[in-house]
């Protein structure tokens, strides 16, 4: 049901579409394969995406943002990713997984932290 499907690498896709991305959008990085990462989070940082994640262990993260300094990105560029991507929700799912990258997408738009509402108070909408 998707509205369209494009086979193109990541960051040549995102430099066609770079100008028609704004704070409401958001870019995840999912495929664990630094040929694709790396080139993709480059490309994502270049647009005004208001959220670029990227899935992958904290072990992974730190490898990545090796290969992202040697990729030529600043520490502002880096500050703008979200990884390990999502909130700790103890999900094991791919469904529960997404519902927790969502919810991290959520949080950061409305400058959030994901707290449970039954540890906060004040209005709650």
């Amino acid at each position: 049901m998707a509205d369209s499907v494009v086979n193109d690498w990541p960051d040549r896709f995102l430099a066609t579409v770079r100008d028609t991305l704004g704070p409401r959008d958001a870019v995840c990085v999912l495929t664990h394969d630094t040929k694709f990462d790396v080139p993709a989070i480059c490309a994502a940082v270049r647009t005004n995406v208001g959220y670029l994640g990227a899935m992958g262990s904290r072990r992974t993260h730190e490898q990545r943002l090796e290969r992202l300094r040697e990729a030529g990105l600043g520490e502002d560029d880096i500050a703008r990713l979200h990884s390990p991507i999502g909130l700790d929700l103890g999900g094991r799912t791919p469904e529960e997984t997404a519902i927790s990258i969502c919810a991290e997408i959520i949080a950061l738009r409305t400058g959030r932290l994901g707290t449970p509402l039954r540890r906060t108070s004040g209005a709650i909408h």
